[in-house]
């Protein structure tokens, strides 16, 4: 696979503004924080409504939206303290609304209703649940001794988040880099033809490597985790690009959207960061209990 060059000036052009969006969101408060990935999250179940549609199916949009956003506020009122209501009630109430789809399906006259019920949770469950998840990382107590109870509700702490972001785009990018320079054999060409062994494998000791320098930068976690994080980064979002892939090779489309150029749409930009979420916050969870 040849570098070309003009494509990644494009893809640095934009990246540079994506970059400086997010980041200054990441720093600025949890509330900056929260409402940018309500708005990916929104937008990324539109995304995946459109490939839905390419894929023959009518989701009930009103259903998933009114789901979407009753899931997110649950976590954004957990994570920011601003109820002491067992956040397990919050929770009932957002997924109840996964009702309101299957009401949709028993009143609706489309021909394939449950079919189109089918597609609108996975789209919950695909492009909004990870971002419900992801209010949890930066909000877990970093401080407490092992001996304690794992603790949200915490004092917004961005670094994680930080130290996560940065190894993803070091992945990204040594992938990219890699691969262009002396990628050979394919990783799964079917789903997705430019990435390679070698781009994926040289990829992942760079992302360790880079982890000891996150580490130094972010130190209230320590560098062992740093480098299993490395790890959960360059496998798991290795494989939720692949996955998005295949979703993507299925509708026929090349991109989830076009709010990015030379990066397509969100689904695009944060399908590594959506696999990652639940398996950083599961090992951060067993980390600190």
């Amino acid at each position: 696979m040849a570098l070309h060059f003009k494509t990644l000036l494009t893809r640095t052009l934009t990246a540079a503004v994506f970059v400086a969006v997010l980041l200054s969101a990441v720093n600025h408060s949890f509330f900056s924080f929260a409402a940018l990935f309500f708005i990916v999250a929104i937008w990324g179940l539109s995304e995946f409504f459109q490939i839905a549609k390419k894929l023959g199916a009518q989701p009930f949009k009103v259903g998933g939206y009114l789901s979407a956003l009753f899931l997110l506020s649950a976590s954004f009122v957990h994570n920011a303290g601003l109820t002491q209501l067992n956040f397990i009630w919050l929770y009932l109430a957002g997924i109840s609304c996964f009702s309101m789809v299957f009401f949709s399906a028993l009143f609706s006259r489309q021909e394939n209703a449950v079919n189109d019920a089918a597609y609108t949770l996975s789209g919950i469950i695909y492009s909004v649940l990870p971002f419900v998840i992801l209010l949890y990382i930066p909000c877990i107590d970093k401080n407490i001794q092992h001996s304690e109870a794992l603790q949200f509700n915490a004092t917004y702490n961005n670094h994680i988040i930080l130290g996560l972001l940065l190894l993803i785009w070091a992945n990204d990018s040594y992938a990219y880099l890699v691969g262009s320079l002396i990628g050979k054999r394919k990783l799964l060409e079917r789903v997705s033809p430019g990435k390679t062994w070698e781009g994926t494998i040289g990829a992942a000791i760079l992302t360790l490597a880079s982890s000891l320098l996150v580490a130094t930068w972010f130190p209230e976690v320590a560098k062992a985790h740093w480098m299993v994080l490395s790890l959960i980064v360059s496998v798991v979002g290795t494989l939720g690009d692949l996955s998005e892939s295949l979703l993507k090779r299925k509708a026929g489309v090349k991109d989830s959207g076009s709010i990015m150029p030379g990066h397509g749409g969100i689904l695009d930009r944060f399908d590594s960061l959506m696999f990652i979420a639940p398996f950083a916050l599961l090992y951060l969870s067993w980390v600190y209990a």
